[in-house]
């Protein structure tokens, strides 16, 4: 069975720091690109950060650029975003999602609850 399990949201003030885990099983890891992405109450979900295959290429949306930062690591089957100065519109849900490369596979993950506020 395919999944991915995310983990390490929670409520955290402005400014403040975050990791979010997503561990990947049931698949092989190492051969999807990995991505993370959020949806904020009452909108649509959105791109956040994705990192290829061998974690050489990271991209990120504006809106998190220099602040976010996505990593990963193929022998734990498991894809980071690190989070710093979090402000009170990063707020979301986090999802991460694998990326077959030229094929139609995805899979995604159930999400975790980031919430920044004071």
């Amino acid at each position: 069975e395919v999944q991915l399990v995310e983990s390490g949201g929670g409520l955290v003030q402005p400014g403040g720091s975050l990791r979010l885990s997503c561990i990947g099983s049931g698949f092989t890891f190492r051969y999807y690109v990995m991505k993370w992405y959020r949806q904020a109450p009452g909108k649509e979900r959105e791109y956040v950060a994705g990192v290829t295959i061998d974690g050489g290429r990271k991209n990120y949306a504006e809106s998190v650029k220099g602040r976010f930062t996505i990593s990963r690591d193929n022998v734990r089957s498991t894809v980071y975003l690190q989070m710093n100065s979090l402000k009170l519109e990063d707020t979301a849900v986090y999802f991460c999602k694998a990326e077959g490369q030229g094929s139609n596979v995805e899979y995604w993950g159930q999400g975790t609850q980031v919430t920044v506020s004071s």
